[in-house]
């Protein structure tokens, strides 16, 4: 009996601190496992609608059936993409508020809009890319990239209007890069600021610009009603949606190439655990079928690449952007 009631207390303390552990264990694997458990917001920095706001629906509508919560999106405009983006980047990092961010995180900090930039997000993996595009109306004396660049060249400043976003947008950006490259004077060619490629095709078809800095899918309508020629697109390879269109390295040499691009993120810090569930389930969203043939049926450019090499493209965009904005005097 005694040699009993004495090895009881030391089988209670070998027992206690095992049993300790495995609640420890336990309770940190439900933590792993818990994530998501709530609604997660996907926040939009441009208007419902638009692009960003067709990508960010469709994804989150796969999201919500892959992970089992509501994913919900929310549109914060204003600022020229500012105001959403700064909400992506200030949320609380828990993973339950991402956003769709867009190729002006990599510019506005360099025209002066705020000071955050790529190093500010958690980017979960890059779901879009669509190359920038050269057009001009139907009407057009130039049917090629090449005429009308020589035409650019050889006739007096200020000859060509040119437009396809605001000032300092990605498409201005897209056709200052152009100039820079071909060794054209950015000042040559007036840049006229428009709401959008939308109303900047319209125009340019009523004979207001000479021609347009776009992606060739937002001119996809007018291009298929005949009203629109596109020249080139400023890809590194011929688009499916435009298989007959050249580079603008096929059309005048250029090296120049541009897009605009989206990505899943959220903000800085957010915890290594919810990365791992985030991260495959978004690359699960682009492989999705569903996904495909939404932006085929749209025009988008399908491109995935996963957080890390995402977040290296946005990195060395960043750096690019920076260099044609301070050379074309857009940079502040």
């Amino acid at each position: 009996m005694k040699i009993t009631q004495k090895k009881k207390p030391l089988i209670k303390l070998f027992i206690a601190p095992v049993i300790a552990l495995a609640l420890v264990v336990a309770s940190w694997a439900t933590v792993q496992a818990a994530y998501p458990e709530r609604p997660i917001t996907i926040i939009v920095p441009w208007g419902a609608g638009g692009g960003t706001d067709a990508v960010g629906r469709i994804i989150a509508s796969i999201l919500e059936k892959d992970l089992g919560v509501p994913v919900n999106v929310v549109n914060r405009t204003g600022g020229s993409g500012v105001v959403g983006h700064s909400a992506i980047a200030t949320a609380k990092p828990d993973g339950y508020t991402i956003g769709i961010a867009t190729v002006e995180t990599a510019m506005m900090h360099w025209v002066g809009l705020t000071d955050l930039t790529y190093e500010d997000y958690t980017i979960f993996g890059q779901v879009n890319l669509d190359p920038g595009g050269l057009m001009v109306s139907a009407d057009s004396p130039y049917k090629d990239a090449k005429e009308l660049l020589a035409a650019i060249k050889e006739k007096p400043e200020k000859t060509f209007k040119a437009s396809g976003t605001g000032q300092g947008g990605i498409w201005h950006l897209g056709y200052a890069g152009w100039m820079l490259s071909e060794g054209v004077d950015v000042g040559k060619v007036p840049w006229v600021p428009s709401q959008g490629s939308a109303p900047a095709l319209k125009d340019m078809v009523a004979g207001g610009v000479d021609f347009i800095t776009s992606s060739l899918a937002e001119g996809r309508a007018l291009i298929e009603a005949g009203k629109v020629l596109p020249l080139a697109n400023m890809g590194e390879e011929r688009l499916g949606l435009f298989p007959d269109v050249p580079t603008l390295k096929e059309a005048t040499g250029s090296d120049w190439t541009v897009g605009a691009w989206r990505v899943v993120a959220g903000p800085k810090g957010v915890p290594q655990e919810v990365i791992d569930v985030l991260e495959p389930a978004v690359k699960r969203a682009y492989e999705n079928p569903e996904y495909k043939k939404f932006m085929d049926g749209r025009g988008f450019g399908m491109v995935y690449r996963d957080a890390k090499d995402a977040f290296e493209f946005v990195k060395k965009d960043d750096m690019a952007f920076g260099e044609v904005m301070k050379a074309a005097g857009l940079a502040k």
